[in-house]
């Protein structure tokens, strides 16, 4: 399975879980479940994105450049669905590159670790989409995604980090067991990864992440 695929199953992925808060509100439908594929798919992307590309600063900058380009799209679609007003996910994408070249680039290892620790803070603090849990995620993917088995063990790890507390709480809703289940399930195409880019659409997610939403926002708003 190329990346080509992978990005067009979690636009998909990422379709019906916009389309279902678009459809229903903040009620949590079987869009929602399927729409639990996306951000792992991605946040395994930014994790292979820095093992092969040609211009690291490009990429950050483009990542950077998009996530302001979304941000107004984003917080309209949050808006008009009745959600409160977060950054949206490039930031943690960004934030999740920037932990991994600090993890990389510095040659003081301990330091390195603590400045990508900070980075996924920062996805606390700054409110990202997916919180702290999704910075975490794609830095946990650059480190492990040499070993298939530590990568599924790691990711079912971090998806308990994020679901456990939540299932406590709701006394165990099926409805929160069905969206950790579909989370992890996002393990199946990625570890199906070939490592080949397949056909080239460098700009689709970028440019159809703050398209779709603005459509959806205005739809929403007239």
């Amino acid at each position: 399975m190329s990346s080509f695929v992978l990005k067009i199953i979690a636009v998909i992925s990422m379709c019906f879980d916009h389309f279902g808060y678009w459809v229903f509100g903040p009620q949590i439908t079987w869009c929602n479940f399927l729409g639990r594929l996306a951000f792992p798919i991605f946040a395994y992307q930014i994790s292979e994105g820095y093992t092969h590309t040609h211009d690291l600063k490009k990429y950050i900058w483009r990542l950077f450049l998009f996530a302001i380009i979304s941000q107004i799209p984003f917080n309209l679609f949050q808006y008009a669905i009745g959600f409160s007003l977060t950054l949206n996910v490039f930031f943690t994408l960004l934030l999740g590159l920037l932990s991994i070249c600090a993890f990389e680039k510095i040659p003081n290892k301990l330091m390195g670790i603590i400045v990508s620790g900070i980075c996924i803070f920062l996805g606390h603090l700054l409110n990202v989409d997916y919180g702290y849990w999704g910075v975490l995620l794609v830095f946990a993917f650059y480190i492990l995604r040499t070993n298939k088995v530590l990568l599924t063990l790691g990711f079912a790890a971090i998806i308990m980090l994020k679901y456990v507390p939540i299932l406590i709480q709701s006394n165990f809703n099926f409805i929160n067991m069905y969206l950790a289940i579909f989370t992890f399930l996002a393990i199946v195409p990625i570890l199906l990864y070939n490592g080949k880019q397949g056909l080239k659409t460098k700009y689709l997610l970028y440019i159809f992440y703050p398209l779709h939403l603005t459509i959806l926002a205005v739809a929403t708003l007239l």
